[in-house]
């Protein structure tokens, strides 16, 4: 699959790069896509929930009313869960929501989701650029002239370009990572997947 190559003018520079096949022509993997998903879902989850339970609710033990013969039901303590201000049951405890998958799986996702943006024609290829200080009036002007302003988009470079992330970090819309940071839940939360030039052969590099 062959793209222009474009400047930050938006602008054709006349010279076209090969996408390699086995990265962004496969047939998607749609439940490997799931579970990767699911998987960088969960890994956000903080799991810090906890509320208490009868044994750790501050209160008498008494019991408050005997067993038999008051005609209503059976009660223990007033750390009961059913009375008012007593313990939950079954309460949420702290626990970690994350998962193992297999690295060849991962793999898979990434490459389907790679495929799946370059299939719908969501994916550009611009020069490599960067800027001597950061400045978010110039990142978003390059998304205006690239059409993308409007829409969720990621920026892909080869290496950790400072002054690009900072410029993007007060674009809510629009992210900015390197190839081998790339992961299958950004590629499609973005609307457009923005490659630059020399990313591509990371990429080729990570996926070796």
């Amino acid at each position: 699959m062959k793209l222009d190559v474009l400047n930050i003018q938006g602008e054709k520079t006349g010279r076209t790069v090969e996408l390699p096949k086995e990265l962004f022509g496969i047939d998607p993997n749609e439940h490997a896509v799931y579970l990767t998903v699911k998987q960088y879902l969960a890994n956000q989850r903080q799991g810090t929930h906890k509320a208490k339970e009868k044994g750790e609710i501050s209160g008498s033990t008494r019991k408050i009313k005997r067993q038999k013969g008051t005609g209503t039901a059976r009660a223990g303590s007033i750390k009961s869960p059913v009375f008012r201000g007593g313990g939950r049951i079954f309460g949420p405890r702290p626990r970690n929501y994350g998962f193992q998958l297999n690295k060849k799986v991962k793999r898979l996702a990434r490459k389907s989701a790679l495929s799946a943006k370059a299939g719908a024609g969501q994916l550009l290829v611009v020069e490599d650029f960067s800027f001597e200080a950061p400045k978010t009036k110039a990142y978003l002007d390059i998304l205006r002239k690239l059409g993308v302003d409007q829409q969720k988009s990621l920026l892909v470079t080869a290496d950790f370009e400072r002054e690009v992330v900072l410029s993007s970090r007060n674009l809510q819309e629009s992210n900015v990572t390197r190839a081998q940071d790339l992961n299958t839940y950004d590629v499609l939360n973005a609307g457009t997947l923005i490659l630059s030039e020399g990313s591509i052969e990371k990429l080729k590099g990570s996926f070796a």
